[in-house]
């Protein structure tokens, strides 16, 4: 029973879920049955469903046909309806064939013109796009075309800062283009190129720089010497003098104007070509000389670069090789003025572009650098100018290298650099210079001497009597007072050796200008050289006159009488330094002149070369004498060569009348004492064992005319018989020989 249920129940549900199906078959789209009917078929009654189906579509036929059957009428009268409407339709068809066939004929040219029409608004449409993007991509090229047109005509900073917009502002716009890529793939080779380009026009700088540091330097040089003469002349002027030219103004000689750099300077190598300017001219400035702009570019790439400091580093290692070319000197420099200028004007021009690179760039060298770079160029050209300038034996050459050295260190001065050392070195050369002035001076004197004829200077009128004395200090009221024709006391190498010392005190004083010295040194200098001059030099050449082998008496007499002279100048000359040095002789420490000393030291050499020449011309003429010591004949006259003697002598002393009264007596009492001393040895000689008195009365008529001599002052100034005193001893000793010859007897 309950099984029963339970089937009539299962079976209740099997019903209503085919229900469930029909309806859900009939209300859903047929596109999505598909899981409907899995469902029926998943189930175990799909043959009681497929029953129920064709009852529900039996049914579907019946309401079908019933509403059919309804409308039937209505079907007929419609289909009636469309058969009439079938023929109008083939006529409206027939007229719409004839009417597109004519509108196809007719319209066939207008389909043409569409499909052109069509064409041009895709080709408008294509080339607008195009023109779109042209417009994008021009900019790009005309950029890069600006950077190629500027690397060939070598602008290369701004080939850099076009660069710099090609790769940031346009390739970034049109990166998807190939060519664009390209592009970018180039501009590292690009900076590269410009890189070394730009470094290429660098060392055709530094090169062009290196050959011609001179004309840079000559043309410093001639700058600083036409301020200087400026500065001489508006310091002789009665208004207060104007300072030196500031230093700002020593630049006016580059073109600070950095940036702007025309045409030709983008691409020449750094020097232009300019002809030697006259001196009266305006001396041209360095900026017609030097274009900087190879060195402002490439500073300016590198630093756009980045690469800066690798620039820095190597300007100053190729400016320190440059350095040391220039300051070696070449090997004949000493031999002319010339290599001297030369190597200062290398030097000038050198430092001169250092100094102006220093003020026109930012750190590219600084200040540390230059006074290295100085210093190892001042110690460098001090030793080659204390080597090469001791070569020199011309004062006039080391003169002139002390101006060039003066100009030299004020030009580089008014750069800035510091000049003490090379003043300081021309006190070294100052020494120098007076060498070589005592070796000139030592000639001078020489050929004075030597051409002098020891003779008194003979005036036959006012003129030349006032020539002599304007050039030689002399005075004497009783020689003014003779008539012409007169004659001077002196020689003429008196006034042409005091003129000679004033033009070796000239020489002295032009060594000391422009050596920034006080006037308290500059004579100490002068007169410490004129010391040197007078006591050396001066007094060497005198030595060697007194001293030669055929000097005589006469020239030995004047000789005396010039150096009196002479001696007696000393005080002018020391008016004469104090006059050009404005420092009175009373002045502390002030130098005194040695000149007394010299002249007394000359005078009294040849006082004792007369004596000795005296001495020498009596024992030639004593050589003459001829005893006879055993002859019987009683002589009546003296010897023949005492009677030659004596007139000698007489003759000889009658010259002494200008001499100091000292040394005229010393000369004769020294002939005297030698004459008695030398007849005393012929007397008593060991040769002479025997005299007879004939002989003795020879001698003593000899000795008679001796002291006949003594007695008749031949020099005055003698007091009665001192004289004779010379012949005493050979008195008294010829009178023991005839004592004791008589005894014998």
């Amino acid at each position: 029973m309950e099984r029963g249920k339970m089937a009539e129940a299962e079976s209740l549900e099997t019903a209503a879920e085919h229900e469930r199906i029909l309806r859900e078959i009939e209300s859903t789209d047929t596109a999505c049955i598909g899981p409907t009917l899995r469902s029926v078929y998943d189930g175990e009654e799909h043959g009681r469903f497929m029953e129920k189906l064709e009852t529900r579509i039996r049914n579907h036929d019946r309401e079908i046909e019933k509403m059919c059957n309804f409308h039937y009428q209505g079907f007929v009268d419609s289909i009636t309806e469309l058969l009439k409407v079938r023929g109008e339709a083939q006529k409206l068809k027939n007229q719409v064939t004839d009417t597109n066939r004519k509108l196809q004929h007719e319209g066939k040219e207008l389909v043409i013109a569409m499909e052109e029409l069509k064409q041009c608004r895709l080709q408008q449409r294509n080339i607008s796009a195009t023109v779109d993007k042209l417009m994008l991509c021009l900019p790009v090229l005309e950029m890069y075309s600006k950077l190629r047109d500027q690397m060939k005509t070598k602008r290369h900073y701004p080939a850099l800062k076009t660069l710099e917009h090609l790769e940031h502002t346009y390739l970034p716009q049109v990166s998807h283009y190939r060519f664009c890529k390209v592009m970018v793939d180039n501009i590292p080779k690009l900076r590269e190129e410009i890189k070394d380009v730009s470094m290429s026009d660098l060392k055709d700088f530094l090169e062009s720089i290196r050959k011609h540091s001179d004309k840079i330097g000559e043309t410093a040089m001639k700058q600083a010497q036409q301020q200087r003469n400026l500065d001489n002349i508006i310091l002789q002027q009665p208004r207060i003098g104007s300072k030196r030219k500031p230093k700002k103004d020593a630049y006016t000689i580059f073109d600070t104007e950095i940036g702007s750099t025309s045409p030709k300077s983008e691409q020449d190598s750094g020097i232009l070509d300019v002809e030697d300017e006259e001196d009266d001219e305006e001396v041209p400035g360095a900026q017609d000389l030097v274009d900087f702009s190879p060195v402002y570019r490439c500073l300016h790439i590198y630093s756009v670069l980045g690469a800066r400091e690798t620039f820095e580093n190597y300007y100053r290692k190729q400016r320190r090789k440059q350095a040391r070319l220039v300051l070696q000197p070449p090997s004949n420099m000493h031999e002319t003025l010339d290599g001297y200028r030369k190597y200062f004007n290398q030097i000038v021009g050198f430092f001169v572009v250092e100094d102006h690179i220093l003020h026109t760039t930012q750190g590219l060298v600084n200040r540390a650098y230059i006074d290295e770079l100085w210093e190892m160029a001042l110690s460098k050209t001090i030793a080659a100018l204390r080597t090469h300038s001791s070569y020199c034996s011309d004062p006039n050459l080391v003169l002139d290298l002390k101006n060039l050295i003066v100009l030299f260190a004020d030009t580089l001065q008014v750069y800035g650099f510091p000049v003490n050392q090379l003043f300081d070195m021309l006190l070294e050369i100052r020494d120098q210079y007076s060498e070589t002035l005592l070796k000139k001076w030592s000639g001078i004197f020489r050929n004075i001497l030597d051409s002098d004829n020891y003779s008194p200077i003979p005036v036959t009128s006012e003129e030349i009597y006032k020539k002599v004395v304007g050039q030689f200090p002399f005075q004497d009221t009783e020689l003014e007072k003779q008539p012409f024709p007169k004659k001077f006391p002196f020689s003429e190498f008196v006034p042409k050796v005091y003129n000679q010392i004033k033009e070796f005190i000239y020489a002295c004083l032009k060594f000391s200008e422009d050596l920034h010295l006080s006037s308290t040194e500059v004579d100490d200098m002068i007169r410490k050289s004129t010391n040197l001059l007078l006591t050396r030099t001066l007094s060497s050449s005198l030595q060697n006159v007194i001293k030669r082998k055929n000097i005589g008496l006469t020239e030995l007499v004047q000789i005396i009488i010039n150096t009196t002279h002479l001696e007696k100048s000393c005080k002018y000359l020391e008016e004469f330094i104090t006059n050009i040095t404005n420092v009175l002789p009373e002045t502390v420490h002030t130098t005194k002149l040695y000149g007394t000393t010299t002249f007394k030291d000359a005078r009294h050499a040849a006082e004792e070369e007369i004596y000795t020449n005296l001495n020498q011309k009596i024992d030639q003429f004593l050589q003459l004498a001829d005893y006879d010591w055993m002859t019987g004949d009683l002589g009546n006259k003296a010897s023949d060569y005492l009677v030659d003697l004596i007139a000698f002598l007489r003759n000889t002393f009658a010259v002494f009348t200008h001499l100091p009264g000292k040394v005229a007596q010393t000369a004769c009492m020294s002939a005297c004492k030698h004459l008695a001393t030398s007849l005393m040895q012929l007397l008593l000689e060991a040769e002479v064992r025997q005299l007879t008195l004939g002989a003795l009365q020879q001698f003593n008529l000899d000795v008679r005319e001796c002291e006949q001599f003594a007695r008749s002052g031949p020099v005055p100034g003698f007091q009665e018989d001192t004289l004779q005193l010379a012949f005493i001893d050979l008195r008294q000793e010829l009178c023991s020989q005839g004592t004791s010859h008589m005894d014998k007897w």
